[in-house]
Order: structure tokens, then sequence, then C-alpha cells
């Protein structure tokens, strides 16, 4: 048998699944990461507990899949993106923890970014639209503000990294520094077009290009793990982003095809193939996980808080004392009973791009439960990815294209069918699960798969996709306008 290692570095866990050639879970194994809040908008991350508990549940899923390192063919990245690591390149040691890409510390230097008028010339060459959330300006903040890190990094002592080449340098013992351009095209420094670093933009930001690591396509030789990491020396084969990862995980490679992932945040993204797309609907452009030399783009909608509403219920409200809780209390109740929550603890995403927007819940009323307060939250999600998907479908359509007919779902809170249903329900298209829903990780082990000759192409890993349910709307179209309506009314309540 060929096996497959993916490496997940999620925003919440870290976690490792095998997978076989035919892109089965074979086994894996998953550990918490500590969240750190300094104070209020500011996450961070601890690198080394991000390097320490990736590395322990990639040897418990090879020990629990009774392989060694040696049975494995390659071995495949996926992670949480735009989160920032700025390492000691002698020692290998952070000079501070992680910025989270949920973090706002940034947002002064993005105010000013904007007034300055440096919009469009982002947009033009990156894709993006200025905002905290992205690499660039987190890594600014820590050039600015960690002692000395300025003048080290001009020394070229110093190496930035989203998670992905920080994985990378551990596994390797530091002799890799690279990314992907997956990754490199969420930092708000990286060229889409040219799928280089941009001079113009890194001294914008007076970032010194020694910091910055190569960037390859998503699918090729990013070095091998040192033969004392894991027992034995593996290739490593596969690096994406998540979003984009779950997007190749879900087979989606042609222009049109689309996938939402509920994670920590909800992330939508339609193929736009080899098409560059700017958006007028509040979206982003952004690099596809690419095989080969040649740029592929994706629209992207981002949205900030998906799943993470649940955790907040369980340790914000204690409402509940375990997520899987959830469903059965939101099902309690036939609807909300009016309750609308709009989730803005971090400000909100695509398609609103309000920073300033703050959590809010309307429609309470003396007959209000916990019961209706659930199921409002977890009909946040599906509202604010139903407010994506019309955005998407506006772009494709003024591009000549066809609005989006099928949407494909992974991620951990996919696996709730009342939030599926109710998904369906609003967007008035068919909902898909796949049979395999840890799509972010399989895309990682699939573009490994590819550098290793595992796969032939991208149309054997077509054929190897399977569709596990199908959620199909049953709501009237009037009604689902109705209720989207409210929900915009509560946006505007939120953003004021």
């Amino acid at each position: 048998m060929t096996y497959l290692l993916a490496l997940d570095q999620g925003t919440s866990s870290s976690r490792s699944i095998v997978f076989d050639a035919h892109g089965h879970i074979v086994a894996q194994a998953q550990q918490e990461l500590p969240q750190i809040y300094p104070q209020p908008g500011w996450v961070e991350h601890d690198p080394l507990e991000i390097w320490r508990t990736q590395l322990a549940t990639a040897r418990e899923a090879l020990a629990k899949a009774g392989l060694s390192a040696g049975d494995i063919r390659a071995l495949g990245i996926t992670n949480q993106r735009e989160t920032t690591v700025l390492w000691n390149r002698k020692t290998g040691q952070p000079v501070h923890h992680a910025i989270v890409w949920q973090d706002r510390r940034a947002e002064p230097a993005c105010a000013q970014l904007r007034e300055q008028g440096h919009a469009a010339l982002i947009q033009q060459k990156t894709g993006l639209l200025i905002d905290a959330y992205f690499s660039g300006t987190k890594l600014q903040w820590l050039l600015d503000h960690v002692p000395g890190a300025r003048a080290a990094a001009e020394r070229g002592e110093l190496a930035f990294g989203t998670v992905d080449s920080w994985l990378i340098w551990q596994l390797t013992n530091g002799k890799r520094h690279v990314t992907d351009v997956s990754n490199a095209s969420r930092t708000m420094l990286f060229n889409v077009h040219t799928n280089q670093w941009d001079d113009e933009l890194l001294a914008l930001l007076r970032i010194p290009r020694a910091l910055m690591p190569e960037v390859l396509p998503s699918s090729g030789d990013f070095g091998r793990t040192d033969a004392e990491v894991l027992g034995a020396s593996i290739a490593i084969g596969g690096v994406a982003g998540d979003q984009q990862s779950a997007l190749f995980g879900q087979a989606c490679f042609s222009a049109g095809m689309a996938k939402n992932t509920y994670g920590t945040g909800c992330f939508m993204l339609m193929h736009t193939g080899g098409n560059f797309q700017k958006s007028e609907n509040g979206l982003l452009t952004t690099s596809a996980a690419q095989t080969g030399a040649a740029p592929e783009y994706a629209m992207e909608g981002s949205v900030f808080v998906g799943g993470a509403v649940v955790q907040w219920l369980r340790d914000g409200l204690r409402a509940i004392s375990a997520s899987s809780e959830v469903q059965s209390l939101a099902e309690s109740v036939p609807d909300s009973g009016g309750v609308m929550m709009v989730p803005a603890f971090t400000g909100l995403g695509a398609p609103y791009w309000k920073p300033d927007a703050r959590g809010t819940i309307t429609g309470l009323t003396r007959g209000t439960t916990l019961a209706h307060i659930a199921r409002a939250a977890l009909e946040s999600i599906a509202y604010q990815s139903a407010a994506l998907l019309t955005a998407m479908s506006r772009d494709a359509v003024a591009a000549g294209g066809a609005p989006v007919s099928e949407l494909r779902v992974d991620g951990g809170a996919c696996v709730n069918d009342l939030l599926m249903q109710f998904q369906a329900d609003l967007l008035g298209i068919p909902v898909v699960r796949p049979a395999v829903v840890e799509t972010t990780a399989l895309g990682a082990a699939y573009l490994a798969g590819l550098s290793c000759g595992v796969y032939g192409g991208t149309a054997e890993l077509s054929r190897l996709w399977r569709a596990e349910r199908r959620f199909v709307p049953t709501l009237p179209r009037g009604q689902a306008e109705v209720l989207m309506a409210r929900w915009e009314h509560a946006v505007a309540q939120a953003t004021l």
C-alpha cells in the first residue's frame, strides 16, 4: 500500500492524518492549540507550541496506523494562513509569539495605507483589500515593536514565515526556508501575476527582502524532513494554505466550482482558472493551489467567526459544556424565535469589511430561551456564508460566467445536518457534503502525492471525489429572501 501523511496545522488545533492512495483515512491524531489573548482584539500563538503539537500528532498518527516514517511516500502540509511568525535564523527561536490571522492590532497601519491612497495598487498586485487580516502589516508591527527586530532583520539574521514555512524550517532542521504560492498570496506582499515577492510592496511596508522565504508551486520539492524528526527522512511534496488546500481536496479544479469550509471561521472559494478576476462585491482574489508554474486564481470570501461562535457559547456564555451539544439544543426549538446573532467578535469580513463591527444579539423577547440563542448562533454561520455566495455569484455573472450551481462543503461544522439544511434553504442550491470531510488535509496529501508520482494528474483526483449527502433546498425562495433581509438589517445594527 502507498501512504501519504498530511500535517494540518489549524487555528485551534494541530492534526496529522495518514491517508492511503485512494484518499481514505487510515489514522489521525489531534491536539488542541492554546490561544493567547494579550488584550482585546489581539490573538497570539506560541510558535514552539505549534511545532510541539504538530510533531506530537504526526508521531501519534503514524503509531496508530502501525506505520513508520519509511512507509510514507510523501508528506503534505496545510496551515492557518496569515498567521505570522518571525524567528532567528541561527537559533531557530521565535522572537515573539505568532500573530494570528484574527488579530486586529495592525488596523492603524492599514488605515494609514488606505488614507495614503494605496488600496488600488495593492488590490491590483495582490488581489487583496487592505486589512489587518493579512500578514504584511503583522510583520511590520513585529519589526517596529520587538526591540532590535528591525536592525536584526536588516542584517539578515531573522526569517519571516507563515505557519507552513515555520514547520518546514523545523522539519528540515533549518535547511529550507520556503513557502508556496497560496500562502504567499495572503501576505499583501506578493504579486500574484508574476508569482514573486513585490519590491514596491516590500518597500511600502518597510519589509527587508532578506526576511522572505523562497516561493514554490503548491506541489513540488520543499525538501526532506530531518531523519531524526520522525525516524526516517520523508519528502515534503505539497504545501497549501488551508482554504486553497480544501478547494483542491474538494476536486474544485475548474472555473466556477466552489467550496465552503466551516471551521473556526468560514471560507468560501470559487475557482476562476487562469483568470485574475477583480471583485466588485467585497471579495478577494487569491492564488489557488498550483501544480505548476502557471498562475491559477480563486475568488474568496472570509467569515471571521464561524464555528468559533459555538466555542463562545461553550467557553464564554457557558451555555453548553461541549460543542457537540449545540445541535440538539438548537433543534429543541422550531426556529430562532426572531433572534438574530451577528458574531462580529473581531469585526466583519467579506463582503462587509467592517473592522469596527462588534457582536450583537437582536430580537430578544421575554420568551427567548438559551435554545433560541443557540439556534441563532448556528444560523449566523449560514447567513454569513449565504451573503458570501450571493456576492460571489454576482461577480461570476459580471465576468460572463454562471452563478454557482452547487456548494461543496467541508470542515468540522459541516457534519451538523441542521446547519447544512439551513444553508441549502438560504442559498436555494444543493449543498453537497463529501464522503471525506477532512478535505483540507486531503488536499495537502493529494498535492504531495502528485509531486512524487502517486497520482498522474487532477483528472485522476476528480474520479476519487465522492459525495456522502446532498442537502436540497426546501424553503420557498420568497421566505429565504425575507430571512436574508432580516439578517442584513441585523448586520446594519452591528456596524453603526
